[in-house]
């Protein structure tokens, strides 16, 4: 019998720095029993191989399967999709509901969701979670940020989405990269209502 998991989480790297948030996100929604949905633009394999030392696959099969082994997941928790793959559940919203995560979100694919491009499945599932009212997310990691990108992530909070830009704090003391980068995914996780145990939240103690 095929092992249940919780509702399905969409997760979507593009080809902004900041790809171990990305990767970690998987991690986390792994442990945390979700499935999750996983598209990477060609953009963001770049980035990957730029910034980790994890090197993964293009195709979808071959992806997922990259991605069960780096976390740990059981078979089938895991799907990947193509950037055209227009059969995905993702891409109608009479497909299976699922939250969305882009993260990281470069500023080209905030500009196409923001003017409801769709030319890919990435841009296409934004679109529609943002017409079907569901969770988006969009983890955005640039500096300086134009008149442009600001005015776009204006319009995105406008319509429902949260903009939750990957610029980590420091008050819980971090001992290293892992610890920033758990920090914000924490809080992504926080927006989608998922427990963890990344780091306590602002009053809580520290787990033992």
């Amino acid at each position: 019998m095929a092992e249940a998991f919780k509702a399905p989480v969409t997760v979507a790297l593009t080809g902004a720095s900041g790809a171990p948030y990305g990767l970690r996100l998987i991690d986390a929604l792994v442990a945390a029993k979700h499935e999750v949905w996983v598209m990477v633009s060609k953009a963001a394999h770049l980035v990957i191989a730029t910034e980790t030392d994890d090197d993964l696959p293009a195709r979808p099969e071959r992806l997922a399967a990259a991605l069960t082994a780096r976390s740990g997941a059981a078979d089938g928790q895991i799907r990947c999709f193509g950037r055209e793959d227009w059969m995905a559940p993702v891409a109608s919203g009479s497909g299976a509901s699922s939250a969305m995560v882009i993260c990281p979100c470069s500023t080209g694919t905030l500009s196409a969701v923001a003017c409801g491009a769709s030319n890919n499945l990435i841009e296409r599932a934004a679109d529609v979670a943002l017409k079907e009212r569901r969770p988006l997310v969009l983890v955005p990691r640039e500096t300086p940020l134009s008149a442009i990108h600001l005015e776009h992530m204006l319009s995105l909070t406008r319509m429902g989405a949260v903009i939750l830009p990957a610029a980590p704090g420091f008050y819980h003391r971090p001992q290293g990269v892992d610890d920033l980068v758990d920090f914000i995914v924490a809080r992504i996780l926080n927006q989608l209502g998922i427990e963890h145990q990344l780091m306590p939240r602002w009053g809580e103690s520290t787990p033992p």
